[in-house]
């Protein structure tokens, strides 16, 4: 069985059949510092929810993220047996573009379509399709495949970000992914997110153990401390995160997170609690002054986004225009009230009343939705999809642009603030009565030093005084706080310049746009891939997935995903290899095996029977075909499952 998970193909952000030049697939870029110029935050992220659902099937997937037309049709002719989709509502072109070619380039393979996409109504006329996914991608997969729904979630190893640039210059991206779960139970009645799953949290990792354990376990894979936390309210469960914190501070930790948060769950742990998490940086949803959410009633929004900035922790506070109550004035209110919470990033979002939701349904009963505008307007960075009292389709793209402009003109670079944020955290953190603060003291000021030159170059590049003024204080602030600059300080400032000075030209040409990379991951290769692998000469550790834990003792050998023919003939040739010259014993655990093709588990024992005394395997409950597996074995193997480990293994 092989599985194809694809994003939409590109190219993106731009005017063709099949997109528009405001859908930037670029989340900052797009809908956050979009008219800050040379100081956009640029950043490409990977399909997170492909990857997951990939990493969680026992059947041999690949996952394409960003694949042009042409790259897509090779792809799917290698004869995958389900093909799936994922998009949203603007790419359904796209979707129904690539579930064509799927039928004619490849017409046994069963087409799979995800997303929030799905939600349009009528969508099983509209695109060729076997399955449709909607909500929780693993335990539909698992279904559909045959596998066992109820088995633990793993959690895979995705970098957040690929591609980050500041101001030109490419910084590391070692931050990884955490997906703690999906969905949201606030329901608020734009959330595309929250009735996509039912208005409901479905955990995927239930307590703070598990969280830790995955942490660490990414920490061991990527060698990263920094995870981007994808859950709309990751502080919902509040007992989580405190036995999370709890653990790391047990051991020793200092992770950091970026994360989603509304304003209720941020009072019910408070802002030093995330302080000592390690939190870094936070995504508020203030919406709008006049029309509060429950999650925001009777917050001090202000106050609690300069506590956050005080603590070290960078904001993105999130405003909706053209909501109901908005005119001329009304919707200026509530420009200059988001621009004025002091927060380092600020995101306006157009009200879009998206496929699923109770907004869309409450305007479609009032006949209130555009329908002859096509689905690949529907981005919310242009034009609103809806008849607004007060304002045009036309005049709805002017204000969107207009407010982010307004706010850049008020507050300066947002990588500005951020700078400014750290130092302040430094500030604060480092005369507290709490030990644990004082250490993310440290930690912020070492990301100070890393960001000292930002400062000085963002006063050269500056687009107003304004700007120039936010730049002086920063810069000042960073010399009382760390002190002097050293010689090193002034050649990275140089460089970051130099840089600074290309992108400028770049952006003012107005070739600023950046095409993410196509990017090809396999989880759980074929047999027939791992043949090919193997005639090109790659080492056993590439054929299956090998965790080897060397002890004075013995070395435990965990294996983590189907094996077969191949995988047995180059492992076995390894463990004799040691058994024969090392005295220690060899641990399997196989409890990760997730599929075991014919009797290659039994060839793999019998490779290594005569070491019978020194070799033992791990297993407890394990997938059903590695059940099956051990169900079959002779009794002569199957006793060294029978024998008990040494202890501590």
């Amino acid at each position: 069985m092989k599985i194809l998970l694809s994003s939409v193909f590109g190219p993106f952000g731009v005017d063709d059949a099949y997109g528009r030049k405001e859908n930037v697939m670029e989340l900052f870029h797009n809908q956050v510092t979009r008219e800050q110029g040379l100081f956009s935050l640029r950043m490409h992220h990977p399909s997170f929810g492909l990857h997951f659902i990939a990493s969680n099937l026992a059947a041999s997937t690949a996952v394409l993220d960003f694949p042009d037309e042409q790259r897509f049709v090779r792809e799917v002719k290698k004869g995958y047996d389900y093909v799936g989709i994922s998009f949203i509502v603007p790419n359904f072109v796209k979707a129904q573009r690539m579930a064509a070619l799927v039928r004619e380039h490849a017409p046994k393979s069963k087409i799979v379509l995800g997303g929030h996409g799905t939600r349009i109504p009528g969508i099983e006329g509209m695109i060729e399709h076997d399955n449709i996914c909607r909500g929780e991608g693993v335990a539909f997969m698992r279904d559909l495949l045959g596998e066992d729904v109820a088995r633990p979630f793993k959690h895979p190893a995705m970098i957040s970000a690929t591609f980050k640039k500041i101001m030109g210059m490419p910084i590391s991206t070692d931050s990884a992914v955490l997906i703690p779960g999906v969905g949201c139970p606030n329901a608020c009645r734009f959330c595309a997110t929250s009735h996509f799953f039912d208005k409901a949290y479905t955990p995927f990792f239930e307590s703070g153990k598990d969280l830790y354990d995955v942490c660490a376990d990414l920490e061991r894979r990527m060698g990263t401390q920094e995870f981007f936390v994808m859950d709309e309210n990751f502080l919902k469960r509040t007992a989580r995160v405190e036995e999370l914190l709890d653990l790391m501070e047990f051991h020793g930790k200092e992770w950091r997170f970026g994360i989603f948060s509304s304003a209720e769950a941020i009072r019910a742990v408070g802002v030093p609690f995330l302080a000592r998490l390690g939190v870094h940086f936070l995504w508020i949803g203030v919406e709008s002054k006049r029309e509060v959410y429950e999650k925001n009633r009777g917050a001090d929004l202000g106050g609690l986004i300069g506590e956050l900035k005080d603590h070290g922790i960078s904001v993105l506070a999130s405003g909706i225009l053209f909501l109901e109550h908005h005119d001329k004035q009304s919707i200026r209110d509530d420009i200059e009230y988001v621009a004025g919470l002091g927060s380092d990033y600020v995101q306006y979002m157009e009200l879009g009343p998206l496929p699923g939701t109770k907004l869309y349904a409450d305007y479609d009963a009032k006949g209130m939705l555009r329908k002859d505008l096509p689905y690949e307007e529907w981005h919310g960075q242009h034009e609103i999809w809806f008849e607004h009292p007060h304002f045009t389709p036309r005049e709805s793209a002017q204000v969107l642009r207009d407010a982010f402009r307004y706010e850049y003109d008020r507050n300066g670079p947002s990588l500005l603030r951020m700078c400014d944020t750290i130092i302040r955290g430094v500030a604060t953190l480092a005369k507290s009565d709490d030990a644990a603060l004082r250490r993310r003291a440290g930690v912020l000021r070492r990301w100070a030093r890393d960001y000292r030159p930002l400062p000085h170059v963002a006063r050269s590049f500056a687009h107003n005084d304004r700007s120039r003024e936010i730049a002086d204080a920063v810069i000042d602030k960073y010399k009382k706080i760390l002190g002097p600059e050293r010689l090193w300080d002034a050649v990275r400032t140089r460089a970051l310049a130099f840089a600074a000075a290309r992108e400028q030209v770049r952006v003012a040409a107005g070739l600023s746009m950046y095409q993410p990379k196509t990017a090809v991951t396999k989880y759980r290769r074929s047999v027939k891939e791992l043949v090919a692998q193997y005639v090109k000469g790659r080492s056993w550790e590439n054929l299956l997935k090998l965790e080897v834990d060397r002890r004075p003792e013995m070395v435990v050998v965990t294996m983590d995903g189907n094996l077969d023919g191949i995988n047995v003939k180059t492992l076995a040739m390894k463990l004799r290899r040691y058994l024969k010259k090392e005295q220690g014993a060899v641990i399997l655990d196989v409890e990760r095996v997730a599929g075991v093709e014919g009797r290659s588990l039994e060839q793999l024992l019998m490779k290594v029977r005569k070491y019978r005394g020194r070799v033992k395997v791990r297993f407890d409950e394990g997938t059903e075909a590695l059940k099956a597996a051990v169900e079959a074995l002779p009794a002569e193997l199957a006793a060294l499952l029978e024998q008990p480990c040494p202890q501590g293994a």
